[in-house]
């Protein structure tokens, strides 16, 4: 594959600094008190510069897990033609709780924790985050076959992850080790990946 060119090097480097400011300014301040011009200045663009590149305020936010959206649709995919991609998505979540991915709520970091309590915490952003899930079932449902079954199957399994990581966030969040956490997090995981298999059958073969 390619290195982008300079043009898309410069366009991503200003979406993640719109995105840091804007997220900076939530934090500080909540996120319905701070506006879109706010932002703007506080980034040194214009507001229709701003709106170029975020549509909606809400994703200044979301810009931060954008890279996740099709995430479950390439490790389904890459598991290859007759493979078990329920299997292949069960191994990569519980490499993701070893390494504390964010994005299986496992992490107890600051920032992390900070992030995830803005995005939970903003009725906006938890309503906007839903088109960013619909988008990944619909990326899953294509690398499953695109067919009912398939959109069924993805649905599922779009869902278990999501629960499953809010789940260890909130316990994080509300003060329990990372440590303590991850055991019942691993069985969790196992059991909810086990009853997908189980259930979906030859919807995911």
């Amino acid at each position: 594959m390619n290195a982008p060119g300079l043009r898309e090097r410069k366009k991503q480097r200003m979406f993640r600094t719109l995105s840091d400011v804007a997220i900076g300014l939530f934090l500080e301040k909540g996120f319905d008190a701070v506006s879109v011009a706010e932002v703007a200045a506080a980034a040194e663009v214009s507001k229709p510069t701003l709106f170029r590149y975020f549509p909606a305020k809400e994703d200044l936010v979301l810009h931060r897990i954008a890279d996740h959206e099709d995430e479950a649709a390439r490790v389904a995919g890459a598991a290859g033609e007759g493979a078990d991609p329920v299997g292949a998505l069960r191994a990569h979540f519980l490499a993701g709780l070893e390494r504390c991915d964010p994005v299986t709520g496992l992490n107890d970091h600051p920032a992390v924790l900070d992030f995830h309590r803005l995005l939970y915490g903003t009725p906006a952003l938890v309503a906007r985050m839903h088109t960013h899930l619909e988008r990944s079932e619909a990326a899953l449902a294509r690398a499953l076959g695109g067919d009912l079954e398939a959109r069924l199957a993805a649905g599922q399994i779009i869902a278990v992850q999501r629960i499953l990581a809010l789940e260890n966030w909130r316990r994080i969040a509300a003060g329990e080790r990372v440590e303590d956490v991850r055991p019942d997090a691993v069985v969790a995981a196992e059991r909810a990946f086990a009853g997908l298999a189980a259930g979906l059958g030859s919807a995911t073969r």
